[in-house]
């Protein structure tokens, strides 16, 4: 298991990146995958920096660890922020035009559409959400 520790701000989304991106490498993940995977963590990751400790700022928790040899991965983000669910939201009725839909709410629908598991808790005063992914 790997982890990093980093400040919640927009200007350190890249070195998130970069860091998943390395583990993903480790295990000879598809390009395919890292995208999907990419554009979850994010997708996360801006909103953990935009509203968990607004106005102010804190740290956020990466963990990253594969299981089941290596063909699965597991990528938590753990936050002591406002508690927040995203999962709680109903997805949004994407038969609708960009006009008639309610702003907000895609984002996470495109994370769980690209993960094969989403998971939230609430523990200890911790937000933890889990992404696994499938990755052969």
């Amino acid at each position: 298991m790997s982890e990093l520790r980093i400040s919640a701000t927009k200007e350190n989304l890249n070195d998130v990146l970069m860091f998943i991106d390395n583990e993903l490498e480790k295990l000879d993940c598809s390009m395919k995958i890292q995208m999907q995977i990419d554009l979850s963590i994010e997708e996360i990751f801006i909103n953990i920096a935009s509203y968990a400790y607004y106005p102010e700022t804190g740290d956020v928790f990466i963990n990253f660890e594969s299981e089941n040899d290596g063909s699965t991965v597991l990528i938590s983000f753990t936050d002591n922020g406002v508690p927040y669910d995203p999962l709680e939201k109903d997805d949004p009725d994407i038969t609708l035009t960009s006009e008639e839909r309610q702003v907000g709410g895609l984002g996470i629908f495109l994370v769980k559409k690209n993960m094969d598991e989403v998971n939230y808790k609430y523990e200890n005063g911790n937000n933890i959400l889990t992404l696994k992914k499938k990755i052969r």
